[in-house]
């Protein structure tokens, strides 16, 4: 069976990314025969002589009457030697929130610059954003080179310095790759270009099918927030009690000795229920419902997870946040904590530091954060949480802080992520 490699691409307004994803599922033949009747149509409505591969993927109407991304969307092609899920996320500054959330779960990230303006705030932003969230690599495509006619020095330039600012942020010489495109012309993304025969590094895809995967979360520690307790109280089911909901990291089987936290009662599980019939054995990403030993009292909001290596359950952590508000944020802030599928009242005691991505340095104390910004931020919450530091289970180490009065999101947090993770600090 062929691995999986989840990547997420970033870019500003108007490189080319759009056509650059539209082209790659073009060139992998992952495109239906209507798809691509209707972008031919489309496109020759709006006077071209060649199919707009970027309408593929601006689907949305309002998108594609504007010529702009605005939300993250999930593609998905294959290779015979990989497949791809790729998140698609939108490079206006004010929806830097979905660059989070698109690249949340990116083994890979994909940067994109227009090879006539180079490397910009904007992409320092979003290469900022990539290794705060972990992301091992990086490509940076420095697109549209056929309008900077191939031009070898040019790209040079441009690679040199976004190979600099990662190397900075963390990336070592290996995990960054710089490629001469086009993504109107196919230039290589899928196939090597005869314009670029100074270039002898693999193509586009070429990179994506050879990359090595990182780790699967279903190495990490076992972790499953309960969302539901399942006691159907029928004439089949007298006794039955099941606690469902979706494995967020790691795996579980019958006999496996787990805690359940915040309370810390210990038990083992006796069976693994699906919609398709018991397993014996379930992994991240799985929505299960497991049977266990002894009759606990489990409510939605805890969490079940492997009694050998269970998180810290504290009322007080340090973390990562990235602003996603235009209303800065300020010590002494009370919000909302969302963490798996519990919510609970907490308190931002303290900005202990802003990371300022462009010149990659850190202001000690800060008075605000302001939209965009990242910064480091002393947390307590009103109720005790089972969090993982983020580096060692993503998704258990990751939450939402929302806006007690309007229920908005405004800021995704990262536990334990010190900004020295990026190099800095």
């Amino acid at each position: 069976m062929s691995s999986l490699l989840r990547l997420a691409t970033a870019g500003s307004v108007d490189d080319g990314k759009s056509t650059l994803v539209g082209r790659l599922l073009y060139d992998t033949k992952s495109v239906l025969a209507d798809q691509l009747d209707a972008v031919t149509r489309a496109s020759v409505d709006r006077g071209a002589d060649t199919p707009d591969l970027s309408l593929l993927v601006d689907g949305l109407r309002s998108e594609r009457e504007q010529g702009i991304t605005i939300d993250v969307a999930y593609r998905y092609f294959a290779t015979p030697k990989r497949s791809f899920v790729l998140a698609d996320t939108p490079g206006h500054v004010q929806y830097t929130r979905n660059t989070v959330t698109g690249a949340s779960t990116a083994q890979l990230g994909v940067l994109l610059v227009d090879a006539r303006n180079g490397v910009i705030e904007q992409t320092r932003r979003h290469a900022a954003v990539l290794a705060l969230l972990g992301v091992p690599r990086l490509v940076l495509a420095v697109n549209k080179i056929d309008l900077v006619d191939y031009d070898e020095g040019t790209f040079e330039v441009i690679a040199k310095e976004f190979t600099d600012h990662a190397a900075a942020l963390g990336y070592g010489v290996g995990d960054v790759l710089s490629v001469p495109v086009s993504a109107l012309h196919g230039d290589n993304v899928a196939t090597r270009s005869e314009h670029t025969p100074w270039y002898t590094g693999p193509t586009l895809l070429e990179h994506l099918e050879e990359v090595p995967v990182a780790p699967d979360p279903h190495d990490e520690p076992f972790r499953l927030p309960v969302q539901y307790v399942i006691r159907p109280r029928t004439e089949r089911f007298p006794d039955y009690r099941g606690y469902a909901g979706q494995i967020s990291s790691g795996t579980v089987r019958p006999g496996d000795e787990v805690v359940v936290l915040p309370d810390g009662h210990r038990t083992t599980v006796t069976g693994i229920d699906t919609a398709d019939g018991p397993l014996e054995e379930a992994g991240s990403g799985a929505s299960v419902t497991l049977l266990l030993a002894d009759d606990v009292d489990i409510a939605r909001g805890d969490m079940i997870a492997a009694a050998a290596s269970a998180p810290e359950v504290t009322d007080e952590f340090t973390a990562a946040l990235c602003w996603l508000a235009s209303k800065p944020l300020k010590p002494g802030a009370r919000v909302l904590v969302k963490h798996g599928t519990k919510t609970v009242q907490g308190m931002v005691s303290e900005l202990s530091a802003r990371f300022d991505e462009q010149k990659l340095t850190v202001e000690d104390a800060p008075e605000s954060l302001a939209l965009n910004d990242i910064g480091r931020v002393e947390l307590r919450t009103a109720e005790p949480l089972p969090v993982d530091d983020y580096g060692h289970a993503h998704r258990n180490g990751a939450f939402l802080v929302i806006d007690p009065a309007s229920g908005d999101t405004l800021a995704a947090g990262l536990v334990g992520a010190p900004l020295s993770a990026l190099g800095v600090g």
